[in-house]
């Protein structure tokens, strides 16, 4: 007589799920013309080409699909995927558009208002804004080490209280506060903010960037090399600045 053993039993498991969160850029249309999406976007990706290079982004419809504008779901797709980004998932589409990305193997994400099944009144739509939406975050607090291989992206002002490891990217559309080390890459500014700053209580930075301008660890000024700095943009040019 054979025996079979139970899997369950004789073998040690190789995976669990477990949830996390990650801080995803979504791309909001408010409008159909491909040929203006492509250039907006062209123009984004050369105000800071290291951070959109092969960058994931979540592509939000629900704009279009609320004022009924159409759009070719899969064009628009081919079209980021051409400009080397990385769509994991779309959110807001209609029906046809969510079937267009999911035959293109993007997840098809939902919004606040989708899956309600009861009819809401258009007195009730302005509901109070949701924690997605940018402007109730005032800053991005980060409390531990931000480790090599890790990239934090905030819409605001991103605070960090520790230190920026070696390979770490951190990426702000407003100011960066490192109150430690920086020693990996830091961007602020990254959509056009020529007003942002970084400021940091020690500079060992690999690359660090302001509204796409940018320097690389080999053109720093050693004379501010491990010391308090503030870097910020003067006619185009970035000032790294003792405080």
């Amino acid at each position: 007589m054979s025996l079979t053993s139970d899997p369950k039993i004789s073998h040690k498991p190789v995976l669990e799920f477990k949830s996390g969160s990650f801080t995803v850029p979504s791309l909001h249309l408010v409008g159909n013309d491909l040929d203006a999406i492509k250039i907006e976007l062209e123009i984004k990706i050369k105000q800071a080409p290291d951070f959109f290079s092969q960058s994931a982004i979540i592509i939000d419809l629900q704009t279009l699909t609320e004022k009924n504008i159409t759009l070719n779901a899969n064009d628009l797709i081919v079209l980021v995927r051409t400009l080397n980004f990385q769509p994991i998932g779309l959110r807001g589409g209609t029906t046809a558009q969510n079937e267009q990305a999911r035959l293109l193997n993007l997840a098809v994400l939902t919004t606040p208002h989708q899956g309600n099944a009861t009819k809401t009144e258009p007195s009730k739509l302005a509901s109070p804004p949701t924690p997605d939406e940018p402007d109730l975050e005032t800053s991005k607090i980060i409390s531990s080490q931000v480790r090599s291989g890790q990239r934090i992206y905030s819409k605001t002002d991103l605070i960090i209280l520790s230190s920026v490891s070696p390979g770490a990217e951190i990426i702000s559309e407003g100011n960066i506060h490192i109150y430690g080390s920086l020693k990996g890459r830091a961007l602020a500014g990254v959509l056009g903010d020529k007003e942002s700053r970084i400021f940091c209580l020690n500079l060992e930075a690999e690359l660090i960037s302001i509204a796409g301008i940018y320097q690389v660890s080999e053109n720093l000024d050693a004379a501010s090399h491990k010391k308090p700095i503030q870097i910020f943009l003067n006619n185009e040019k970035l000032i790294i600045q003792d405080f």
